[in-house]
């Protein structure tokens, strides 16, 4: 069963993502700010990240960036999943190593999408 890390500190999305993740038979890891996504990313090494950007104590672009830095883990994905979606928004996330940004509200079908695209 492929596993994905979702970072969001909102219990209600974390709870939403990973619906949506188990019905398309994937497995989730969850946290709840940046810090707490490098540490169980390098634990668990999903197939994917899910990364909102909007968090306390470690953002989701400065999470992206360490991930991106450490051998470990600079192969995993980063999808960005925020309220952030303007278009300079989608740049940034991509120049951070991001591969695509999700805005918030999001279908259950743009997460499928991407697990097909990058999982």
């Amino acid at each position: 069963m492929p596993k994905a890390l979702i970072c969001d500190d909102s219990a209600a999305e974390l709870a939403n993502l990973r619906n949506i993740l188990s019905n398309a038979g994937w497995h989730s890891v969850t946290a709840s700010n940046g810090a707490e996504a490098v540490q169980k990313a390098n634990a668990e090494k999903p197939a994917l990240i899910f990364l909102d950007i909007i968090m306390p104590d470690m953002d989701g672009y400065e999470a992206c960036r360490q991930l991106q830095s450490n051998g470990d883990t600079k192969g995993i994905p980063v999808v960005f999943v925020s309220s952030k979606n303007q278009k300079a928004d989608q740049i940034w996330a991509k120049m951070q190593g991001g591969k695509a940004l999700i805005g918030k509200p999001y279908s259950a079908d743009q997460i499928l999408e991407t697990l097909r695209a990058y999982g």
